[in-house]
């Protein structure tokens, strides 16, 4: 008999800011976190435009030295969002030491330590100069390790590794281990590096926009003016929850998970697929047992690439043209979160739906051929939320959606 599965604490690190109240105020606001590094342009960037996310500081009050040393920036970040959404969850460290909680985040780089550390070799031929920290902080499961050590993680625990859909990815296997009676809690949720060297092989890419002289109005999702991404990062941390656990032990319910599905394109590896953008939207709804004219908002994933974009208006137009969804991408506001956007949308998509408002697609000036028609809203719009359906889709064809329900 499958269980119904809940979020009972959230947490987030992201460039619209670091707590839940500053980041709905941020959303309701259409507040843009981007602006220009001019440390990329130096380095050698075409784009220095990024999300502007502060430095995570841990001292020894939060965790020990010996621990810290081992931690990346990501695990940094992933370290104040869990602690936010613990702390929300009404999940202290006794319960941690007594009670069995998994662990499983999105990430799917750790390019700093790894770069660092070449560096140190070729200058001192010399291995015992790299530090105890590197070898856990240059591991791609970074963040799962330095979370399970610090919140004395006793169930599953593991990394999802799968681009820019690896926080959805995160969400939807939490999901199903607690469906499945599992597991009664999960930590999950999704962290980005946000350093130079993270990202330059993409700028390689010319995926960046390049419109610098306005760094606020340069993520365009859906306009037709878009010219390419902007890299942002952080953390965003989820607890989820059986439902007759959390009631159980008098916990906040703040929405509930009812939907997760995903596919593969199947074709080029940087490709994006009308086709499979449907499949998973389509088996999130069926697993959610909902319809197009059920969903009254969609946080689409939308980067602001001419391609991207063009894709996932072709197929929430096969989908919900004529229907009353309203859409909008968040990443207008925070750029291309990357690993993390799949669980920060989930969060920032919660915290409309118990605000009862839709974030705005800022910059959606000018729709173009394929987002002409669409219910993307370029305002914030007042109304009550009650089922929302969250996109995410990355390099490989990896694609996911999230269907979430007001309680």
């Amino acid at each position: 008999m499958s269980k119904r599965v809940v979020i009972t604490g959230m947490g987030i690190w992201s460039c619209l800011g670091q707590d839940l109240d500053t980041v709905r105020q941020s959303l309701y606001e259409g507040r843009s976190g981007i602006g220009l590094d001019a440390e990329r342009l130096k380095y050698g960037y075409l784009s220095g435009l990024t999300g502007i996310v502060p430095e995570a500081v841990l001292t020894k009050k939060d965790v020990n030295r010996h621990v810290r040393a081992g931690m990346s920036e990501e695990a940094k970040y992933a370290f104040m969002a869990s602690r936010q959404a613990f702390s929300q969850a009404g999940i202290d460290d006794e319960y941690l030491l007594n009670n069995e909680v998994g662990c499983i985040f999105g990430n799917d780089s750790s390019a700093k330590p790894v770069i660092e550390a070449a560096k140190i070799m070729e200058e001192k031929h010399d291995s015992e100069m790299l530090g105890y920290g590197c070898v856990f902080q240059s591991m791609n499961s970074t963040v799962n390790m330095n979370l399970s050590t610090i919140f004395h993680i006793q169930g599953i625990n593991f990394t999802v590794s799968a681009a820019c859909a690896s926080g959805s990815h995160s969400i939807g296997l939490a999901y199903m281990l607690i469906k499945q009676g599992l597991q009664d809690m999960v930590l999950c949720g999704g962290a980005q590096e946000t350093n130079y060297y993270s990202m330059a092989s993409f700028d390689a890419l010319r995926a960046f926009s390049t419109h610098m002289d306005e760094p606020t109005k340069a993520s365009r999702p859906f306009d037709r003016d878009r010219d390419g991404l902007i890299p942002s990062g952080g953390a965003a941390a989820l607890v989820l929850e059986d439902y007759d656990h959390a009631v159980a032990r008098g916990a906040t319910i703040l929405a509930e998970v009812c939907g997760y599905g995903f596919s593969s394109n199947g074709g080029g590896i940087s490709t994006p697929s009308e086709d499979g953008c449907c499949v998973a939207m389509q088996r999130a709804m069926d697993d959610a047992g909902v319809n197009a004219d059920d969903i009254d908002y969609i946080n689409a994933h939308a980067t602001s690439t001419p391609q991207g974009d063009m894709y996932e208006a072709k197929a929430l137009k096969k989908m919900f043209l004529g229907h009353h969804a309203l859409i909008s991408s968040t990443k207008s506001m925070t750029g291309h979160e990357c690993w993390m956007a799949g669980a920060s949308e989930a969060v920032y998509s919660t915290i409309m739906m118990l605000n009862n408002f839709v974030a705005p697609n800022i910059n959606f000036d000018n729709p173009d051929e394929y987002s002409d028609g669409l219910n993307i809203t370029p305002q914030t719009v007042d109304t009550e939320l009650k089922v929302v359906l969250s996109n995410s889709f990355g390099f490989g064809g990896t694609n996911a959606a999230l269907v979430l329900r007001r309680i």
